[in-house]
């Protein structure tokens, strides 16, 4: 059953993140200049990526491994929440990525914007997948 603490753990750290990136250091970047804004995103993204998706695949990891422990479906549903967050992205929110990255700091304008803002609530949805994982696990954990 440690397991399924640890999926725990990891799902709400996940989240927490998560919910930093929409109700803080979004709205916070919007307030730059274009140039700025997008300055400041490039290395906030990178450094997101390094830390969401290793808790995604580990909070994956543990949910199935507090499912295989304990039987109970509420683990397995929270780890294939946790894991959708990879179709999810790749489907998503990986475009907008690609464009900003390729993004050079003086074309930066108005279409560099919107496309940050397009970013900041399509990640809004990675928030929500990493809440109701953490939602499933909570559950199974008090079963």
């Amino acid at each position: 059953m440690l397991a399924g603490q640890f999926a725990l753990v990891v799902a709400a750290a996940y989240s927490g993140a998560a919910l930093y990136i929409n109700v803080a250091e979004g709205p916070a970047r919007l307030r730059l200049d274009d140039r700025a804004l997008l300055a400041q995103w490039k290395p906030a993204y990178t450094r997101g990526f390094a830390l969401e998706a290793p808790l995604t695949v580990l909070g994956f990891l543990l949910g199935l491994l507090a499912w295989w422990e304990t039987g109970r479906w509420a683990w397995l549903l929270g780890a294939t929440v946790m894991i959708a967050n990879v179709p999810y992205t790749l489907l998503c929110i990986l475009p907008t990525n690609k464009k900003l990255l390729a993004t050079e700091l003086e074309g930066a304008g108005p279409e560099t914007r919107a496309l940050i803002e397009t970013w900041d609530a399509r990640h809004a949805g990675r928030t929500a997948l990493g809440f109701a994982a953490t939602s499933f696990f909570l559950w199974a954990s008090a079963r």
